[in-house]
């Protein structure tokens, strides 16, 4: 993937049992294995997925709405503009507990060897 621009109003929103999900990216790059963005809204008092966990490292930056995040054991509840670093292989979840739609950009990413090694695993 090369550098590029990913435009807020061209994005399609397809709508989910518990919101909506706009793919932005998933591709490798110069330096990852992969690269995957993506921006979830859930409903009030929806729950992404249950508590879970996986080799790869994220970044959750919340855009709106008021989520409950499992980071380290404990619940933590949070706005607009936090961000979440959930570290790999670390039980994580994120759930909606406010009374509007929460929006929030998930990035992902898989170092150099990552993916092959899960794929080998399988």
């Amino acid at each position: 993937m090369s550098s590029q621009v990913f435009d807020w109003e061209k994005m399609t929103a397809k709508n989910t049992a518990k919101g909506q999900v706009r793919k932005v990216c998933q591709a490798p790059t110069a330096t990852l294995d992969e690269l995957e963005c993506h921006i979830t809204t859930l409903n009030p008092g929806e729950e992404a997925h249950p508590p879970h966990q996986h080799p790869d490292e994220e970044l959750i930056v919340v855009k709106e709405g008021t989520v409950e995040s499992l980071v380290n054991g404990q619940l933590v509840r949070i706005g607009p503009g936090s961000v979440i670093f959930q570290a790999a292989n670390q039980m994580h979840s994120i759930r909606n507990v406010g009374d509007t739609p929460a929006t929030y950009h998930v990035i992902k990413w898989n170092s150099p060897g990552m993916l092959k090694g899960r794929l080998q695993k399988r």
